[in-house]
């Protein structure tokens, strides 16, 4: 097979995995390394854009979709009917290289199925990277998907040779990787994980420890595939967060497969809740939100596609709002539908000099229609007459509709 019809077949298989943010990357520059190439700056990498607005990307491909797993949900799965492809170390090498030379990419994300053993196919991946930096003089962001059944030896030389690792755990719960994929092990995976961030540790308290993934790890689960809740995802990834100090957990929408396992569902969830479990991620992670209060107890465990997630807790808890904006605490403020992090820093910060008005919150570009039902200032205060399923109607209707509070 020419180059050519394998980078088809591998970068088209990559498309499944969403984990290739490099948000967190350490800063190095070639002009610091004697004939180095390449660099890690910016925010972010894979079609993300740095602060000057330049678009920073990376390819992003598979060693092989190969596998000697036969997970249901998985396209590149031992009994799928698709085209196979396999590079070798140099390939991926030239590839990247050449990309980079010619200012298609300014990075790699490499993952793979796995071939003969976890150890085997791990040590064609962490060749690629150490080959990257060593020979090629490579300073471009690297993830690289670990092998979770992958010796501790082949872990630690991933991390030194990575910005990033991350290892998939598949699906929400340990019940739902049984069915689906038997041949995976849940207790192997957070063994891996804890591998990862014991090493990540150790080089952050020790300013002599050899580098070891920069940029931190994470993972992705597949959702919609099993009967596994919101509640459920969300727990998942709360726990992830606390006991591995992940990065960043990212969701992939479950999409139908050729030849597909009657184990699976025949359609796909609504990409409206992938994209709602992101919201109540992002809740958890910078607002101080909990799992149940976002996805509470004794429901049906989904969150709510018509209104996003912040706006369904305050609507279930009216009798903390209206919010004064002069005195409610930073936490407080954050709880308010419309108001970001960024807003409520720059609220904090006028309100030191003098009160704040509904029109400070115009100037800001807050969405009024969203915030003012939840906030009072000298000049606003919110009807209390309108009730929540009222409130829910007007913010779950499409954009322009008038404003119900007369601003």
């Amino acid at each position: 097979m020419q180059l050519t019809d394998k980078l088809a077949v591998l970068a088209d298989a990559a498309k499944y995995d969403a984990s290739c943010s490099s948000s967190g990357g350490a800063k190095r520059d070639a002009r610091g390394t004697p004939g180095g190439i390449g660099s890690t700056g910016g925010m972010g990498i894979c079609h993300a854009y740095a602060p000057d607005g330049r678009c920073i990307s990376l390819l992003k491909i598979l060693l092989t979709n190969f596998c000697i797993y036969d997970c249901a949900y998985c396209i590149n799965r031992r009994s799928s009917n698709v085209r196979r492809a396999r590079f070798n170390v140099e390939e991926v090498v030239r590839l990247t290289m050449d990309f980079y030379r010619r200012n298609y990419i300014e990075g790699l994300f490499l993952s793979s199925g796995i071939i003969q053993s976890g150890d085997y196919t791990m040590e064609q991946l962490v060749e690629v990277a150490r080959r990257l930096r060593v020979e090629e003089k490579f300073r471009g962001y690297i993830h690289l998907k670990t092998i979770p059944d992958a010796s501790p030896e082949l872990l630690a030389a991933a991390g030194r040779w990575a910005d990033r690792l991350s290892i998939n755990v598949e699906m929400p719960t340990e019940g739902g990787l049984k069915a689906l994929a038997p041949e995976k092990d849940a207790r192997g995976i957070r063994r891996s994980m804890g591998r990862l961030r014991l090493g990540i540790e150790e080089a952050k308290a020790e300013k002599q420890a050899p580098r070891f993934a920069p940029a931190g790890q994470s993972t992705q689960m597949i959702v919609g595939a099993d009967a596994a809740s919101d509640r459920d995802v969300l727990e998942t990834s709360s726990t992830l967060y606390n006991s591995y100090r992940l990065r960043r957990v990212y969701f992939s929408a479950f999409s139908p497969i050729p030849d597909a396992s009657r184990a699976l569902p025949l359609r796909p969830p609504p990409l409206l809740r992938e994209h709602r479990l992101y919201q109540a991620d992002w809740l958890m992670r910078f607002y101080g939100f909990e799992v149940g209060e976002i996805a509470p107890p004794g429901a049906d465990g989904m969150l709510d596609l018509d209104i996003d997630p912040k706006l369904a807790w305050a609507l279930r808890h009216r009798e903390q709002f209206p919010v004064d904006l002069d005195t409610a605490p930073r936490e407080m403020l954050l709880r308010v539908p419309g108001l970001g992090a960024k807003t409520v820093h720059k609220l904090l910060v006028m309100r030191r000099h003098r009160r704040l008005r509904y029109d400070d919150l115009v100037r800001l570009r807050v969405a009024m229609g969203k915030v003012s039902p939840f906030i009072c200032t000298p000049d606003h205060r919110p009807r209390g007459d309108v009730e929540s399923v009222v409130l829910r109607a007007a913010m779950a209707a499409p954009p322009r509709q008038p404003d119900l509070f007369g601003h």
